[in-house]
């Protein structure tokens, strides 16, 4: 388990990480193509179908993520470069829980190492196979950009989280309650 001053600072973080991003929305480049990319379920990218190693690469290049309709860019101002995204470009890899004056705050962290706190501007949302009933519970990272939250936090979502008289299963970040599921 963390330190409150842990988690402090990784709040300070997401809120660090949500400011240094560059303007992908003002750029409007000339040059536009589609790259053999791809960005897998599991949140592994893919150039030329050769997984990415350098984490620093794909770090710097989910920053300049773009996401318009159904497709993805990676975009810069002098080029705009169309990628596949199986799923979502992200993957809520772990989730901390910081309680300040009696409000809880769900801070997660991302396969690229950004931070986000769930809430009004970052929601929490849950799709479930109508054939198998297995959930795919995602978070709005920024923009229209979301992340898969993986197993292990989405488990931890739910031992967090509280059953309503009418068998709704939530979970409350910065005053804002988020449905992951129902009993029954």
């Amino acid at each position: 388990m963390s330190h409150p001053e842990d988690l402090l600072a990784l709040l300070e973080k997401a809120e660090k990480d949500e400011t240094g991003l560059p303007p992908v929305h003002q750029w409007k480049p000339e040059r536009h193509a589609d790259i053999d990319m791809r960005i897998a379920r599991d949140g592994t990218w893919y150039y030329q179908g050769s997984p990415i190693e350098r984490e620093r690469m794909v770090a710097l290049f989910s920053t300049i993520l773009l996401r318009e309709g159904d497709d993805y860019f990676l975009i810069t101002p002098v080029e705009k470069l169309r990628i596949q995204v199986d799923d979502v470009p992200f993957i809520a890899t772990e989730v901390q829980r910081l309680d300040e004056a009696g409000t809880p705050r769900l801070i997660f962290t991302t396969n690229v190492g950004s931070h986000v706190v769930a809430g009004q501007k970052h929601p929490i949302r849950v799709e479930t196979d109508n054939d198998t009933g297995e959930p795919s519970p995602y978070l709005l990272v920024r923009d229209n950009l979301e992340a898969l939250i993986g197993r292990s936090a989405f488990y931890q979502l739910v031992d967090w989280a509280t059953t309503e008289p009418d068998g709704r299963v939530v979970v409350e970040s910065e005053g804002v309650e988020f449905e992951l599921g129902s009993l029954g």
